[in-house]
């Protein structure tokens, strides 16, 4: 299972983009309210139904866990016991974790991304501790996977969506969806 975790002022294209990607290819993704509601609500107003609160969440058949950016959401996220708590888990199982935008910060402020490459949204650097910031537009390195805003969202997703399913159903993905 794949966890997508929403919070209030999430940059909506970012979780989306993603989540269509991923279920494209047959991933079970369950988005997750950490505010304690069903319907989050992203930054710029469009609420979102989530599958899970996160109460309802359990570890069992846990893959990746993926945090969209935004503000305020990328802030909520990083408030969140159960963000940390599925963070720390992720990357001690050595786990898929996907971020982008200011969301890299989440687990860069936890030191969770020391001696790893990764990107984020200009100006978000230093939260990213001990990383090798490279500024590409999507990051890869080997289960972390970081990119720097919405304009990458589908690139971001079909990197996800490789990682997990291989490059022909990224491949045929990209195709499906006419992306260059």
């Amino acid at each position: 299972m794949i966890i997508l975790f929403l919070a209030d002022g999430f940059e909506e294209a970012e979780a989306i983009v993603p989540l269509d990607l991923l279920r494209r290819a047959g991933a079970e993704v369950k988005t997750v309210s950490v505010s304690g509601e069903r319907t989050v609500t992203g930054s710029h107003g469009i609420p979102i139904v989530c599958d899970l609160l996160g109460k309802e969440l359990t570890t069992e058949g846990l893959e990746m866990v993926i945090l969209p950016g935004g503000m305020p959401g990328t802030e909520n996220l990083a408030n969140s016991p159960l963000v940390a708590r599925y963070l720390e888990l992720a990357f001690e199982r050595r786990l898929y974790v996907g971020a982008i935008c200011a969301a890299p910060s989440v687990p860069g402020r936890m030191g969770l991304l020391s001696g790893k490459r990764a990107t984020c949204f200009p100006g978000f650097e230093s939260y990213l501790k001990g990383a090798a910031v490279t500024g590409a537009p999507v990051e890869r390195d080997g289960k972390l996977i970081t990119a720097k805003g919405m304009g990458v969202a589908a690139e971001f997703g079909l990197c996800l969506v490789e990682a997990l399913a291989g490059s022909e159903e990224a491949a045929r993905i990209k195709a499906a969806i006419q992306c260059r």
